[in-house]
């Protein structure tokens, strides 16, 4: 099997290593993975004749490393385009990421961006996330947990559906109850544009270099400068089948996505209420 790995973390992430160290049992690994981290860019390109550097970091005859400085839908445009010349990958797995994909997250992941970008090219893809943001998380779930999904969903996967791809989300936790198949829930983030202050990284255990931040910015007069932090709103019409909820109550959650995002029934509804006119 010819696998594909990649993330929104970059190549450096440990997440990344953990995921490669789980799925060498399987087949050939080929990793395309971003040089700087990249989260929130969902299925970003990098177009606008941006200059995009690639380098092979290192070969051996099962386990190959590029990295690209792109997002990390463009790493798999790079992967199908330039390194997998002859056939197309079997399948391709996005993560591990620090910190949940879960309900709306989803919208914005750059880890799940990537799933889709393989989706796009009608490769079986996977993301996979813990809800861990330290900086050294607890992989340890996944490596245990994620051998036996992976089996089944690509022993199971429906040839002739197109589109699909797999958001799995993990606890953090160690207790993990089981796994639980359920939807995207439903949440919004409030007042989400906080003041920013350099101790911000450390507090989080992290470094503005590790979230891809090459430069502190240097403040212009008149200017205010804020992050994206923001505070989590659960909407009250999410069911226990949401996502986030089955994270939250100690499952893995298993969410199937598509990259066609029609909302058929209000079509239908449209339909239904004379929108279809010839003039």
């Amino acid at each position: 099997m010819n696998i594909l790995i990649t993330n929104d973390d970059g190549y450096n992430a440990l997440g990344i290593k953990s995921l490669v160290k789980i799925l060498k049992p399987y087949g050939k690994i080929t990793v395309v993975a971003p040089k700087y981290h990249q989260s929130g860019t969902s299925m970003a390109v990098s177009m606008g004749l941006k200059p995009i550097a690639v380098k092979k970091i290192s070969q051996d005859e099962n386990e190959t490393w590029y990295y690209v400085d792109g997002t990390p839908a463009s790493c798999v445009k790079y992967a199908i385009d330039e390194v997998f010349t002859e056939a197309m990958p079997d399948v391709v797995v996005s993560g591990i990421n620090h910190g949940a994909n879960s309900s709306s997250a989803a919208l914005y992941s750059g880890t799940l961006g990537a799933a889709k970008e393989a989706a796009l090219a009608d490769i079986p893809a996977i993301g996979i996330s813990v809800d861990d943001m330290s900086k050294v998380p607890d992989f340890s779930a996944v490596e245990k947990h994620f051998p036996s999904i992976f089996e089944d969903i690509l022993k199971n996967i429906d040839k002739q559906k197109y589109g699909v791809y797999y958001n799995i989300n993990f606890p953090k936790r160690s207790d993990i109850k089981g796994i639980r198949t359920g939807h995207q829930g439903v949440m919004r983030w409030l007042k989400e544009f906080d003041p920013f202050d350099k101790g911000i990284y450390e507090r989080l255990g992290t470094s503005y270099k590790d979230m891809g931040i090459s430069a502190l910015p240097e403040v212009e007069e008149g200017e205010e400068v804020f992050v994206m932090f923001g505070h989590i709103w659960d909407d009250p019409r999410n069911t226990p089948g949401a996502d986030h909820h089955i994270t939250r109550d100690g499952y893995i959650s298993i969410t199937a996505h598509n990259i066609d995002t029609t909302d058929y029934a209000e079509v239908e509804r449209l339909n239904a209420l004379g929108f279809n006119k010839n003039f």
